[in-house]
């Protein structure tokens, strides 16, 4: 997964099409080149609540499986020991009912699993993906993510949220700003790095740390044909990051 350059976000709007441009009001063009620079020194409090924004807007978007449901009490003891706080905000799991395989988590502590992903994985695996997506978290990752998602909404918007990129956004802005954060990829470094979170993290809360390994098989058998999956669409493959987990795993024993 990689990030879209802030600067180079701006100068694809300019190269979108001289029809666009010429529709376009001057001054709304600048404002969308100074939102989008403005992304890039999006502070915590202002990336938090964007996130507070999108994730309410995804909920809203999708069917979250209910307390008492098979899905949401199978993900209960899946995390039980995983932490309840990232970067000093509370950890927020839930369930989405759709058979796409995918996991996310946002600044905010907002974590999202998919309910396709949980019936692709064992409990060990799924702990593996849940760390992984949390190490985006808790290394500045995911706030990064949301700084180019925002980028790529006000360019293609022309105008961020009105009264500052922290103002109560739409829903609807909310709802674009959180399916580009969803489907933004990281940088191999950032994948990388985010995997050997979840292997530490398992490792010192005494979990079984095999389930990265398979985790990462299972998904390279699916990402031939696999579509709007970011992760899915990882970077290195997913064959050779089980590779670097398994050499971890041996060098552990």
């Amino acid at each position: 997964m990689r990030y879209l350059p802030i600067a180079a976000a701006v100068a694809a709007f300019a190269l979108a099409g001289c029809e666009t441009m010429k529709n376009a009001d001057t001054g709304a063009l600048a404002q969308a080149g100074g939102s989008a620079f403005k992304a890039m020194s999006l502070s915590d409090a202002e990336v938090s609540t964007m996130s507070d924004q999108s994730c309410a807007a995804m909920d809203q978007k999708n069917q979250i499986a209910p307390a008492g449901s098979r899905y949401a009490t199978r993900l209960t003891q899946v995390i039980k020991q995983m932490p309840t706080t990232v970067n000093g905000k509370t950890a927020n799991y839930k369930v989405y009912m759709t058979k796409d395989v995918n996991a996310w988590a946002m600044a905010n502590g907002c974590i999202r699993v998919y309910s396709g992903l949980m019936d692709l994985m064992n409990d060990d695996e799924l702990r593996g993906v849940i760390g992984h997506e949390i190490g985006h978290v808790a290394l500045g990752h995911s706030k990064s993510r949301m700084q180019t998602a925002y980028a790529a909404s006000a360019v293609r918007g022309l105008a961020g949220a009105a009264g500052g990129v922290a103002a109560q956004l739409s829903q609807s802005q909310a709802g674009d700003l959180g399916e580009k954060f969803v489907n933004a990829q990281f940088s191999q470094a950032n994948e990388s790095a985010a995997d050997n979170y979840s292997f530490d993290l398992l490792t010192e809360r005494k979990l079984e740390r095999k389930g990265l390994v398979t985790a990462f098989d299972k998904l390279a058998k699916l990402s031939g044909g696999a579509t709007g999956s970011s992760i899915m669409s990882s970077h290195p493959p997913s064959a050779d990051r089980s590779s670097r987990m398994q050499k971890r795993l041996d060098a552990a024993k």
